[in-house]
């Protein structure tokens, strides 16, 4: 959080992130201030599970945006609401006259086994994680392709990227998050803007509902206590810069002091016939080929299985 004057990367730039008002969301909005950009904190201050509302956890990070002399508002409407959405964006022109960055980091949680999941868990964790990106997204294009730039920075999730139990809804969501970052990137590349999605580790509310009741589990939480949510916070800043413009339509991970790029889905393996294919030649052939390279059913604690440096 040290920018000395000459590192001001986002002078005169005007960002919203949703869910600024704590964990991943309030360190973006710090870090994005402290590099000169006037901030839109948004947080409806609610539960894990979007319940109740209370500005008052965006108000205090716009005070202490304030305090260290940089410009912010809070804005508290829901991203899962179009209108509120662009109610949001219009925050942002009538307090700071424009928007360039757009963080939609706004999530809620409702983990349950699949087969007990409800309409009403699936829907209200599609809503705010999905449909929410979609609304605040969308709000701002027609700034960002009028002035001709623009920059969307979507945070997703490694359980959307890998996988993780009790959480179809969330997972649903967040591998959509990328899906529709990398489309927003292809339609919104004539107009200079870019869209890039980044999966965050830390230890926020959100994964302080991670049940602890093993060894293996205890052990596993308190190396997740060690991520620290203000660490992804100048990779972002970063992201939001004039030097990084031309970076679009990438998936980034951040953990402490680690930056990862993943990879996109490509065909790794193909099997194919000059006479075409049977139900039984399928059996037969193409399973058993591709055996060695079928994916296993990995959580994101099985694939990043080292301590966070």
């Amino acid at each position: 959080m040290n920018h000395d004057v000459n590192t001001k990367i986002l002078a005169g730039k005007v960002a919203l992130v949703t869910g600024g008002g704590r964990g991943v969301g309030r360190g973006i909005a710090l870090e994005l201030a402290a590099a000169g950009a006037s901030v839109v904190v948004n947080d409806l201050g609610v539960s894990l599970k979007g319940e109740g509302t209370d500005l008052s956890p965006a108000q205090s990070v716009v005070e202490e945006i304030r305090s260290a002399g940089g410009n912010a508002v809070a804005d508290g409407h829901s991203v899962a609401d179009w209108e509120q959405a662009h109610a949001m964006v219009q925050t942002a022109l009538d307090n700071f006259g424009r928007i360039d960055i757009v963080v939609n980091n706004a999530g809620i949680l409702r983990d349950t086994i699949f087969h007990k999941m409800t309409k009403d868990e699936f829907e209200a964790v599609i809503n705010v994680n999905l449909n929410g990106v979609f609304y605040v997204s969308r709000a701002a294009a027609p700034h960002f392709k009028a002035q001709n730039g623009g920059t969307y920075i979507h945070l997703t999730s490694s359980s959307g990227l890998i996988g993780n139990f009790g959480q179809v809804n969330y997972c649903a969501a967040k591998l959509g998050v990328v899906a529709m970052s990398k489309a927003i990137a292809m339609d919104m590349q004539r107009f200079n803007v870019s869209s890039n999605a980044v999966a965050p580790w830390a230890w926020t509310r959100m994964v302080g509902t991670i049940p602890a009741e093993t060894e293996e589990e205890k052990k596993r939480v308190e190396g997740l206590k060690k991520l620290v949510p203000e660490k992804i916070a100048p990779f972002v800043a970063a992201l939001a810069s004039d030097a990084a413009r031309s970076v679009t339509g990438q998936v980034f991970g951040v953990r402490n002091n680690e930056i990862y790029l993943f990879s996109q889905p490509r065909p790794i393996r193909t099997a194919h016939t000059a006479e075409g294919w049977t139900p039984e030649t399928v059996i037969e052939r193409v399973l058993p080929m591709f055996k060695n390279d079928f994916y296993p059913l990995h959580r994101s604690g099985d694939v990043f299985t080292w301590d966070p440096v």
